[in-house]
C-alpha cells in the first residue's frame, strides 16, 4: 500500500505523472493546484516545493520533484506495471534521453511562449522569444518524429512513461499553433495513448 501525494495541474507536465500512477492501480492522493490563481507560490506549497512548480510527489521517504525523476521513480516504484525497461541497460537509457530531451528542449520552447519573464525583462525580447515558438516547437517534434519513436512506441514494441511524457508534451502543439498532423508518427502515437484507460480517466478528472 503507497501513501502518495501528486500535486499538478491541469495541462502542465505533471499530468504525466498523474496518469504513470494510474497505469500503476496503485492508490494515490491527487492535488490540484490553480496556477492561475498563484496557488503554487502559496507559502503552503512552496514549503513543499520551494521552486513553486509542479510536479510534486510526497512519498513516505520525502519530496521529489521534476517530471522525469518522478516517472522514473513510479517506473521503480512499481515494476509489475512494466512502465520502463529496468532490466535493458540501453533501453532504459533511451527512455531517458527522451525524457530529458522533452523537460530540456522541447517544454523550454514551449515555455518561451507563455513565461518569457523567465528569460528576459524587455518586452521586445519576450515578444521575439513569443514569436519563435511554433518553430522551435515544430524542430523539436521533427527529431522526435525522425528518431525517437520506434513504432508503436517510443521504445519500439514496449511501452514506457517516456510514451506518457510525449502524449502530454504533444498535447501541446496546438496552443503553440503547431497541427500534430504535421508529424504522422506522433499523430498516431497520441492516438494510441487516447485508448488507454489510464489515459482517459486522467483526462476526465482534469478541469481548467
Amino acid at each position: 500500500m503507497s501513501d502518495l501525494t501528486l500535486f499538478f495541474a491541469p495541462g502542465s507536465c505533471a499530468v504525466a505523472v498523474q496518469i504513470a500512477l494510474l497505469e500503476t492501480g496503485t492508490p494515490f492522493t491527487a492535488r490540484q493546484l490553480n496556477l492561475a490563481a498563484g496557488e503554487q507560490r502559496s507559502p503552503e506549497y512552496l514549503a513543499i516545493n520551494p521552486k513553486g512548480r509542479v510536479p510534486a510527489l510526497i512519498t513516505e521517504q520525502g519530496t521529489l520533484t521534476e517530471t522525469p525523476a518522478l516517472l522514473l521513480y513510479v517506473a521503480q516504484r512499481f515494476p509489475d506495471a512494466k512502465l520502463a525497461p529496468l532490466d535493458n541497460p540501453f533501453l532504459l537509457a533511451r527512455m531517458q534521453e527522451v525524457s530529458s530531451f522533452l523537460a530540456s528542449t522541447v517544454h523550454v520552447s514551449h515555455a518561451h511562449g507563455r513565461r518569457g519573464s523567465r528569460w528576459a525583462d524587455d518586452e521586445q525580447a519576450i515578444a521575439a522569444m513569443q514569436q519563435k515558438v511554433a518553430s522551435n516547437m515544430r524542430d523539436g517534434f521533427a527529431q522526435i518524429e525522425q528518431h525517437y519513436l520506434a513504432g508503436p512506441w517510443v521504445l519500439g514494441e514496449q511501452f514506457s512513461v517516456a510514451d506518457i511524457y510525449l502524449f502530454v508534451v504533444a498535447g501541446w502543439l496546438k496552443s503553440d499553433g503547431v497541427e500534430i498532423s504535421e508529424f504522422p508518427k506522433v499523430a498516431a502515437h497520441y492516438q494510441r495513448m487516447l485508448s488507454r484507460p489510464a489515459v482517459n480517466k486522467a483526462l476526465s478528472t482534469n478541469s481548467n
